[in-house]
């Protein structure tokens, strides 16, 4: 009786990993970005297939001492993209809407983290 309650358990239990989507961890798509580059002329950054649930501090403007924030983005990711003033997702956010949400280059942000 043991096995036979074993055996199902472990049948039930590869038919819900089955049925489960795999692409819950990432937003599907590209996050782009305007910073200034070591020259000052303006650079586009991107982030492509972002990791969903995780901060990400944008690597050319982790520094504040050093770097003028990023601006201008533009969300073409599948997720909702919330952009933090500061680093390691601190400070005023800003909410972008999936497939096309952006602002302007008044928006100053150092981080984001995808839905």
């Amino acid at each position: 009786m043991r096995l036979r309650s074993t055996v199902a358990a472990a049948f039930g239990a590869l038919a819900l990993i089955v049925a489960v989507p795999a692409s819950a961890d990432a937003a599907s798509g590209d996050f782009s970005y305007t910073y200034s580059g070591l020259d000052g002329f303006p650079q586009i950054g991107f982030l492509l297939d972002p990791p969903s649930g995780v901060c990400i501090t944008l690597p050319e403007v982790a520094d504040p001492a050093s770097s003028s924030p990023a601006h201008t983005p533009w969300n073409h990711t599948d997720a909702t993209a919330t952009v933090f003033a500061g680093v390691d997702c601190a400070g005023d956010y800003f909410t972008l809407r999936p497939n096309g949400g952006h602002a302007s280059s008044r928006l100053k942000l150092r981080s984001v983290v995808f839905s």
